[in-house]
Order: C-alpha cells, then sequence, then structure tokens
C-alpha cells in the first residue's frame, strides 16, 4: 500500500516537459529583452533596420500622379521607375513615403522642403493611403519639396518597396540603384551620417 502511494507521489515523465512548456514564454521574453539591451548598448535605433533592397534596382512600380499638385502651373510629374532610373548628373534621389494623417511626417517636412532647395538632391514623394484632398492641403500648408509624386491609396505599390510603417525615406543612385534606407523621420543627423557621404564625388 505504501508503496503504491509513494509511486503516486513520484515526478513522471511527462513533468519536466510540462515545466519547460511553462517557462517557454518567460525564454523567449528574456531572450528578446537580450536582443533590445544590445541594440540600445550599442548605439542602434530603428532607423538603422537594414532593407532587403539596398544594392539593388528599385522596384518596376509605377504611382499615378497626385491630381491637382501643380508647380509652375503644370501637373507634377507621377513617380515611375524609368524616372527613377534617370536622375540627374550629380544628384541623388531621396524617395519619401509620406502622408498627411502621419504626424512624424509632418515632423521631418521642414527638413525635406531645405533639401529640396538644394542642387544636390532630388525629392520624390509616395503619398501612402491617404486622400487626395487632405494630401493636397497639407502640401498646401508645409510647402511641396518633391518633383514628382505618386499615389498609392492601397499600399499596394509600398510592399514592393518593403515599406511597413511611415514615414519611410530611401536614397536612389543615379542609375537606380538603391543605396540606403531611412526608418521614421528624417532628421539632420540622417542626412549628414547617411545621405550626404553618398553623394557622387564624396
Amino acid at each position: 500500500m505504501s508503496d503504491t502511494r509513494e509511486a503516486a507521489n513520484k515526478p513522471g515523465k511527462g513533468s519536466g516537459r510540462g515545466l519547460l512548456i511553462a517557462l517557454l514564454p518567460l525564454i523567449v521574453f528574456l531572450a528578446l529583452a537580450l536582443i533590445f539591451y544590445k541594440q540600445l548598448a550599442g548605439g542602434g535605433a530603428s532607423s538603422d533596420i537594414p532593407s532587403a533592397l539596398i544594392g539593388k534596382p528599385v522596384p518596376e512600380v509605377s504611382f499615378a500622379p497626385l491630381e491637382g499638385l501643380s508647380q509652375g502651373g503644370a501637373q507634377v510629374a507621377a513617380l515611375t521607375p524609368e524616372l527613377l532610373k534617370n536622375i540627374p548628373e550629380g544628384k541623388l534621389a531621396i524617395v519619401n513615403v509620406w502622408a498627411s494623417w502621419c504626424g512624424p511626417c509632418r515632423q521631418e517636412h521642414p527638413l525635406l522642403v531645405q533639401l529640396g532647395g538644394e542642387e544636390d538632391f532630388a525629392i520624390y514623394g509616395i503619398n501612402y493611403k491617404d486622400r487626395t484632398e487632405n494630401a493636397l492641403r497639407f502640401l498646401g500648408q508645409l510647402g511641396n519639396p518633391y518633383d514628382a509624386v505618386g499615389v498609392d491609396p492601397k499600399g499596394r505599390g509600398a510592399i514592393e518597396w518593403g515599406v511597413y510603417g511611415i514615414p519611410e525615406t530611401f536614397i536612389v543612385g543615379k542609375d537606380g540603384t538603391i543605396l540606403a534606407k531611412h526608418v521614421g523621420p528624417l532628421t539632420p543627423e540622417a542626412v549628414e551620417k547617411t545621405i550626404r557621404p553618398l553623394l557622387p564625388g564624396n
């Protein structure tokens, strides 16, 4: 009788497996916390996320123009792969993914306006999941830095570019090769450390 009771009180073979399953969420959490800590300790940021498209040609996606956006009395051009493969000599293309409803897009916009006034850059925009009237109002209030703007009302074209949140900014060389990607609002530090060093002749 006592032997039967002792056998019943002994841990079974499945108890170790059950403990492992119970601890699995904690193990996963600790692993993620360690990765996050290393990222912070190393000075990393979300803007450092690499893109699978870097070093590759721009995606073969054409975006329709933002109807009603004019410059010098003419409709601002749509954004096409052909345009991005023929960047003017000596310039870099900055392709900025933005929307009127995006707070960080409003935050970075003055910097884009500033860069749009420089001879070194051609500024292009992808208007993401936005309403035409809201996008026009946004640019009317804050200024239009874009040499061309394409609309992506359903976000399908942005998927081809590997966009998963906005704002995102891509740097494209004169032959249409993607040279760099910046995630989050563009900053003066990113311009000086990431973008300007890519200018021809640097």
